[in-house]
């Protein structure tokens, strides 16, 4: 995984619906991950962002570049 891949923000929360921890990445359209723990949760994403990123490189897609701070949301 390169440096980049760690810089994206990602949201953690328990999902009692499905019963497991849900990692999501916003910058990255449907980059998303689940796991039993949020430990697990976070492997699962950082996973899941390397291969967004390695599927868009292969698809010639634009890869956009972390902000590096918290998302504003309204």
């Amino acid at each position: 995984m390169t440096e980049m891949n760690n810089k994206y923000e990602i949201i953690l929360y328990w999902s009692d619906t499905d019963g497991l921890y849900i990692a999501e990445v916003p910058e990255l359209a449907g980059c998303m991950a689940h796991g039993a723990s949020d430990s697990e949760a976070l492997t699962n994403v950082r996973e899941a962002i390397a291969l967004w990123i390695a599927t868009a490189h292969e698809f010639g897609d634009a890869v956009p570049a972390p902000k590096g701070r918290r998302l504003l949301y309204a």
